[in-house]
């Protein structure tokens, strides 16, 4: 059997995925979660945020930790609780594993953690958005996102070797992007948002898999790095794609900017929203997509 990782988020969209992917290629795979599931097909250890609690035996063996966790930005309204747990979700959790390995003996020599695209900011226009870009964002997704990326590099000073991956707009049948706005497109009622200029960069659930395990083996990697796919498209363009896969018509006018703040307040950034960001990086790195066209994405997807 392969090295030992510890997931945070394992059974989240995202984390089930890949918990699959290592397992079929030999790692064993062990989980974090608040609570243990009844059928789990992998072993969980418990930890609560806010008690600043983790079971004990949980690094026990571990070589890498993939830090997944995180409540979902985009499922409800950023009211100032739903910020708070945005933040502490993804940022304190970190402090704590950190908090754990620094006083405790442990095997681990690698983090990798998720980031967001959102670190560039919104409304960003054509412009590429490149890892190595100083002028980020400076919303309220931005300042989480810097913050996220700054609890994983204190990983670092314990000698760990730290890879952030800025997250695009992941499409999976499961969950996520697709699932919300597959029944609308179904019944004829998808519509571009605001203008539909603004560019989706995103990513197939398997190759985001495939990017993860590639960051948990080649030693070789660190820092940041952007997974998204090489070509991003407009709002309009997802749309009409979408459209066309499940066989309905694309008519509908776009739902303007100030209806979305209307009824998602400050989320209707995310929504309304985009940023242009490249690949480069990954490729260069030695990662082949599967997925570089979003009609053959979507079709995989939602024709299999």
């Amino acid at each position: 059997m392969g090295s030992k990782i510890l997931i945070s988020g394992g059974s989240g969209l995202v984390g089930s995925y890949l918990s699959e992917l290592l397992a079929l290629e030999g790692y064993e795979v062990v989980h974090l979660s608040r609570q243990r599931h009844n059928k789990g097909i992998y072993h969980t250890f418990l930890w609560d945020i806010d008690q600043e609690y983790i079971e004990e035996g949980a690094f026990e063996g571990v070589e890498c930790i993939v830090h997944l966790a995180g409540a979902g930005v985009a499922d409800k309204r950023w009211t100032q609780d739903r910020k708070k747990l945005l933040t502490s979700s993804r940022v304190d959790s970190a402090n704590l594993i950190h908090q754990y390995l620094k006083k405790g003996s442990h095997q681990v020599s690698s983090f990798i953690s998720a980031s967001a695209i959102g670190i560039y900011g919104f409304d960003t226009g054509a412009i590429l958005q490149s890892e190595d870009r100083t002028q980020l964002g400076d919303d309220f997704l931005a300042s989480l996102t810097k913050k996220w990326e700054a609890a994983a590099d204190q990983f670092q000073d314990l000698g760990l070797r730290v890879v952030k991956l800025r997250l695009g707009l992941v499409l999976s049948d499961k969950g996520g992007l697709l699932a919300r706005l597959r029944p609308l497109s179904g019944l004829g009622l998808g519509a571009a948002l605001g203008d539909g200029e603004q560019y989706m960069s995103w990513i197939h659930i398997q190759d985001l898999a495939r990017l993860i395990l590639k960051a948990v083996r080649s030693k070789e990697m660190s820092g940041v790095y952007n997974a998204v796919a090489p070509n991003p498209v407009s709002n309009e363009e997802f749309m009409k794609q979408l459209a066309s896969t499940l066989g309905k018509p694309y008519f509908m006018p776009h739902i303007p900017k100030f209806a979305l703040r209307i009824v998602l307040g400050e989320l209707a950034s995310v929504v309304a929203g985009g940023n242009r960001v490249s690949s480069e990086k990954i490729v260069s790195s030695g990662f082949s997509f599967r997925f570089t066209d979003l009609k053959a994405a979507i079709d995989h997807l939602l024709k299999h």
